[in-house]
Parts: structure tokens; C-alpha cells; sequence
């Protein structure tokens, strides 16, 4: 089960309301997700609550938001193949967020680390001339590659990874 901790604007977007969850269930499976606005266009900055893994999902439409756990299933998949991650880790990620849960923000920590990460994603789609410019996945591929203050200067695809080989282990 997999929970997406949603800021206000997000959840006034989604037209639903947050389920209180009182603990996290797994490590895999708690993500934090923003509403942002960039180009004229909805997009949703989804990033891991242990790792900071994070990736962009740019463009979103009312019928997105209408199937957004769908649209995060299939945006995890497409990033992490892109990675080049096992296809048992991966395994491991869609098998936990089968069931999805929508709640309020929770971290403060993930928030501001979130904030620094659209700061950053604005930049760079503003200096490749725009959305409709850039590799989405390089985009996401370079986000993951910004040193996180919060996991103690380590790049959020070496946390994943490290997170990842530990759970498949057990």
C-alpha cells in the first residue's frame, strides 16, 4: 500500500478529500507529491519520502487528475526503467503502490526539499526554452543528481538504489 502525501493545492485539484493516516505503512511506499505550475501548464512533482527520489509528470488534464494514482504508477515505472534499475526492484515499487492513499503533507523536511527541487526544475526548463523543449527524462535524470542537504549530501538515485537493493535482499 503506498501513500501520496498531497500539498492543498494538490488535493483542491484532486477534488478529494485527504484519509487520515496515522503511521507510515512501508518504506517503499510513502511519497510526497506538489501541484506546480510551470509553462501555462499543471504538473506534479512526486518525490520519495526516504530517498528524495523525485520525478516530474508535466502537462496533467482533468481526466489525469481524475486517474492519479494511475498516473503515478505509470510515471514511477517509466522513470525507474529509464534508470535502468533490475526488473525485480521495480517489482518491488508496483507491488506496493497496487493500493494507493491519499493524506495531507506530513513532512516539513520533504517539503522544503521539495521546494529547492522546483526551484531547480524551473530553471532548467526555463534555459531549455520551455516544456516543450526537453527530454523529460533527462530532466528527471538530472534531478536525481542535486545533492540532498536533507539525506546528508547524498544524491537522492544513490539512496534509491541503496533503499532498493536492502529491501529486495529480505
Amino acid at each position: 500500500m503506498a501513500i501520496l502525501r498531497c500539498t492543498k493545492k494538490l488535493l483542491t485539484e484532486l477534488k478529494t478529500k485527504p484519509e487520515d493516516i496515522l503511521r507510515d505503512l512501508t518504506e517503499l511506499g510513502c511519497w510526497h507529491a506538489n501541484l506546480l505550475r510551470i509553462d501555462r501548464r499543471k504538473c506534479v512533482l512526486f518525490t520519495h519520502d526516504r530517498t528524495l527520489y523525485s520525478f516530474l509528470v508535466p502537462g496533467l488534464t482533468k481526466p489525469h487528475f481524475q486517474n492519479f494514482g494511475e498516473v503515478f504508477g505509470q510515471n514511477l515505472f517509466k522513470n525507474l526503467l529509464a534508470e535502468a534499475f533490475p526488473q525485480s526492484q521495480i517489482e518491488l515499487f508496483l507491488n506496493d503502490i497496487r493500493e494507493i492513499h491519499i493524506t495531507k503533507t506530513s513532512s516539513r523536511s520533504v517539503l522544503g526539499s521539495m521546494n529547492d527541487l522546483s526551484f531547480q526544475l524551473k530553471y532548467r526548463i526555463y534555459a531549455e526554452g520551455g516544456l516543450s523543449n526537453l527530454s523529460l527524462m533527462k530532466l528527471n535524470h538530472g534531478l536525481n543528481r542535486i545533492p540532498m542537504g536533507a539525506i546528508e549530501e547524498v544524491y537522492s538515485i544513490d539512496a534509491l538504489k541503496r533503499l532498493l537493493k536492502i529491501q529486495s535482499q529480505k
